[in-house]
């Protein structure tokens, strides 16, 4: 199971929100690339980018940090958030971005999904944030009638990379994740599925690696707060 640190950009800041609120906004760092820099020499083989304000926005805000991230790292990055048109998808792959997330469009438009992931094959993820089982949609502002499993097993055949799964209720609260609904997604679909939203321990990475059925896991604030120490982290997914 891979881990994946994560740097949630706003105003050009490294922040993490609680329950994905913008008005409740931690600031971590004010250099992003120098802390992308550190998760790459801690041994992160990934690094998880999310544009805030972008996702908001429906368009990139965050992207003269998102770029100095790419020049800075040699590790693959992955990053959602106002990507929502075949120009932007193009325009962040060239840049040298291994992986991007759609998550507002796979609910408005996922033909532009099936698109893209056939257009980039193997470099374009769909995430989905719900609360309550629920997807939630621009910014997690929007919540929809769209169930998790529909939306995910409506995308078993379009040859996305991953599914990265998001309890909005968990996200920033050190709370745990939902382990029992990642599982149970995983378990619905064939295509790899990426926690996020509460891993804060070492206990909750282990416990999703035991499921033997997910493929990643996305932390932040845990690992800003010391509360997983990345270093015994990766050592303890290796093992």
């Amino acid at each position: 199971m891979i881990l994946y640190p994560a740097i949630d950009l706003k105003d050009g800041h490294c922040v993490r929100l609680l329950h994905g609120d913008m008005d409740k906004a931690t600031v971590f760092g004010d250099d992003p690339a120098e802390q992308a820099a550190a998760f790459e020499a801690a041994g992160c083989a990934w690094v998880h980018l999310v544009d805030l304000n972008g996702a908001f926005a429906g368009a990139p805000v965050n992207g003269a940090a998102v770029e100095a991230i790419l020049a800075r790292i040699k590790v693959p990055a992955q990053l959602g958030g106002g990507i929502r048109d075949m120009a932007t998808i193009e325009r962040w792959l060239s840049k040298g971005l291994a992986r991007v997330i759609l998550g507002t469009v796979a609910v408005e438009n996922p033909d532009l999904v099936r698109e893209a992931a056939r257009a980039f094959p193997g470099q374009v993820a769909v995430g989905i944030d719900a609360r309550n089982g629920r997807v939630a949609t621009r910014g997690w502002a929007e919540e929809t009638d769209v169930m998790v499993t529909d939306l995910a097993r409506s995308f078993e055949d379009a040859g996305v990379a991953a599914i990265i799964y998001t309890d909005i209720l968990r996200d920033g609260a050190m709370t745990g994740p939902n382990i029992a609904a990642t599982e149970a997604l995983a378990r619905a679909v064939s295509v790899p599925v990426i926690a996020s939203g509460g891993v804060s321990s070492l206990a909750d990475l282990t416990r999703l690696r035991d499921t033997g059925v997910i493929a990643g896991a996305i932390s932040g604030r845990a690992i800003y707060d010391g509360a997983l120490d990345l270093t015994e982290a990766l050592a303890a997914l290796r093992a």
